[in-house]
C-alpha cells in the first residue's frame, strides 16, 4: 500500500534494517514484555530519530518522524507507544538548546551523550492519566543543598525497564516563593528509583509500561530544567514543543497499527473492489489528515494554532482507526480468526489511542473555545 510504503521507506533511510529484523521474530514475541524490539530499536539507531545533527542524531522533521512511527506501529505497536515517550522527550529537551544560555553545561553535556550511548528517555509526566494534561506535575521535589529530592509514582511508565533516564514534571518553589513548574532529569540507576508491575494487559505489553516509583530521590540542581529571569518562556516553549509532538507520534504508531491491517485486506483481495476501495480511502484520509498536521508544524506553524492542529487530527484519525480496523476484521473473515492470525490482537491495539490524554471529553469546551476565537487553553 503506497502510504505504508511511504512510511517504511522514511523508516529504513534512518534506521537501515529495523523493519526487516523486527518481522523476522514472530509477532507474539514482538508484543511481549522482555523481548528483543527495544534492543533493535537501540542497535539501529533510534534513540537519535529528533535529536539535531549537531547532537549526532538524525533531525527527522516532523513529517519523516510520524511516518516513521507509522511504519514502526505496522510491525510492532508496542515498540511504536513506547518509543513515542522517547521521542516526544527528546524533541522537548533538544527544543531548549535552539538558543543560547537556556540549559547548563551539565545539562548539554548530558544532551551531547544520548546518540553515541543509545540512550532511551522515559518519560514521568502524565501521559496516562487519561483526564490529565499529560504536562501536569506528578512528582513531589523537596528542595534540599545542591538539589532536590524527588518522591511519587509514575503508572504507568513506558520504557520502564529499558530505560536510562527518567524525565518528571516536577514543581519547585519560585524566586517569590510560588509554586513553577520545572523537568527534573533522573538517571535510572539513581538511588530510590524502583520498577514494579502494573502493566495486566496482554496488548501492548512489550511497551513496558509498568510502575516507576520515587522514594527520596536525589536529583542535582544543574539536571533540574528552570524558567529564569532572563528567559520566562523557557518551560512554556518546551510544553508546547513536547504535546505537539506528543499528540503526533502517538497517534501515528496507531495508524500503523491500523494500516497493516487495511494492507492485509487489500493484497490479498478481500472482499469485493468497492469494499476494499472505501476501507483504503478512509484510512488514507485519516493519514492525510495526521500527516497534513505534521506538515503545518513543519512549515512553521506553532502555538496555540498547531495544538489545534494535532488534537484535530488525533481525535478524528482515532475514531477512524477504530471503525478500520473492524471493518478489516470483517473483511479478512471468519477463518483467519480461526486460524490464530494475529490480526485480532492488531485490530485490538488501535483502541488505546482514546486512553491517551488528554481525553476528548477534557479537550471538548476548551476547543469549542479556540474554534470561537478565544485562546486555547487546555487544563
Amino acid at each position: 500500500m503506497r502510504s505504508l510504503d511511504q512510511a517504511r521507506a522514511v523508516c529504513d533511510r534512518y534506521h537501515p534494517g529495523l523493519l526487516k529484523a523486527l518481522e523476522e521474530i514472530p509477532y507474539d514475541d514482538r508484543e511481549k514484555p522482555g523481548g528483543t524490539a527495544l534492543d533493535l530499536f537501540r542497535s539501529h539507531g533510534g534513540p537519535g530519530l529528533l535529536i539535531p545533527a549537531e547532537f549526532g542524531g538524525h533531525g527527522a522533521s516532523p513529517l519523516e518522524a510520524v511516518r516513521v512511527q507509522e511504519a514502526l506501529g505496522a510491525v510492532s505497536p508496542s515498540l511504536a507507544a513506547a518509543t513515542t515517550m522517547h521521542h516526544f522527550t527528546a524533541a522537548m529537551l533538544y527544543a531548549l538548546a535552539d538558543r543560547r544560555n537556556r540549559l547548563t553545561p551539565a545539562q548539554v553535556e548530558l544532551l551531547h551523550r544520548i546518540v553515541p550511548e543509545r540512550k532511551l528517555m522515559a518519560s514521568g509526566w502524565a501521559e496516562g492519566r487519561t483526564q490529565q494534561n499529560i504536562l501536569a506535575p506528578t512528582v513531589a521535589a523537596r528542595p534540599v543543598e545542591g538539589g532536590y529530592r524527588l518522591s511519587g509514582a509514575k503508572k504507568p511508565c513506558s520504557l520502564s525497564s529499558s530505560m536510562d533516564l527518567l524525565t518528571a514534571s516536577i514543581s519547585v518553589p519560585g524566586a517569590d516563593g510560588t509554586p513553577e513548574l520545572a523537568l527534573a532529569i533522573v538517571p535510572a540507576d539513581s538511588a530510590g528509583l524502583t520498577v514494579h508491575p502494573f502493566w495486566g494487559s496482554d496488548l501492548l505489553a512489550a511497551a513496558e509500561s509498568e510502575e516507576v516509583r520515587l522514594e527520596d530521590v536525589f536529583v542535582p540542581e544543574e539536571l533540574v530544567v528552570r524558567t529564569s529571569a532572563d528567559d520566562p518562556n523557557r518551560l512554556d516553549d518546551l510544553q508546547t514543543a513536547g504535546f505537539i509532538w506528543f499528540v503526533l507520534l502517538i497517534a501515528a504508531g496507531y495508524t500503523g497499527a491500523s494500516a497493516a491491517l487495511v494492507e492485509e485486506v487489500v493484497t490479498h483481495e478481500r472482499g469485493n473492489p468497492t469494499e476494499r476501495a472505501a476501507l483504503a480511502l478512509h484510512h488514507e484520509a485519516a493519514v492525510a489528515l495526521l500527516e497534513g498536521a505534521a506538515r503545518a508544524v513543519q512549515t512553521g506553524v506553532g502555538g496555540e494554532e498547531a495544538v489545534a492542529g494535532a488534537l484535530v487530527a488525533r481525535y478524528t484519525v482515532q475514531e477512524a482507526l477504530v471503525a478500520n480496523a473492524n471493518r478489516a476484521l470483517e473483511l479478512l473473515g471468519g477463518m483467519d480468526f480461526i486460524k490464530g492470525s494475529p490480526h485480532f490482537r492488531l485490530a485490538a491495539s488501535v483502541r488505546p489511542l482514546a486512553f491517551h490524554p488528554p481525553a476528548r471529553p477534557a479537550a471538548a469546551e476548551p476547543l469549542l473555545r479556540y474554534f470561537g476565537g478565544e485562546s486555547l487553553e487546555l487544563a
